[in-house]
């Protein structure tokens, strides 16, 4: 499989992206494999009608690209910001 090149700002911060990435989506519902963060991707991928595979996806759309990574990547952020919210009443 083909390393992404996108990457955090903080290489560190790796594991805890990916173990938010799996709270999140398993809380949407989603099988989540905890060894394999990015399987996620294939599920909401067949849900929305994207037709993504394993391996070379250069055929797709930026549309079907977006549609699969937006609703993983918007739950992400949905939850960043409830979670920043909570911490700034906390204080």
């Amino acid at each position: 499989m083909a390393r992404r090149k996108r990457r955090p700002l903080v290489p560190e911060s790796r594991a805890a992206l990916d173990q938010l990435k799996n709270q999140v989506m398993e809380n949407q519902g989603y099988q989540v494999d905890r060894e394999n963060p990015d399987g996620v991707k294939y599920e909401v991928a067949e849900e929305v009608g994207v037709p993504l595979q394993h391996g070379y996806n250069g055929r797709l759309t930026s549309k079907e690209a977006g549609t699969v990574g937006g609703k993983i990547g918007g739950n992400m952020v949905k939850e960043l910001v409830r979670m920043a919210q909570e911490r700034m009443k906390e204080k």
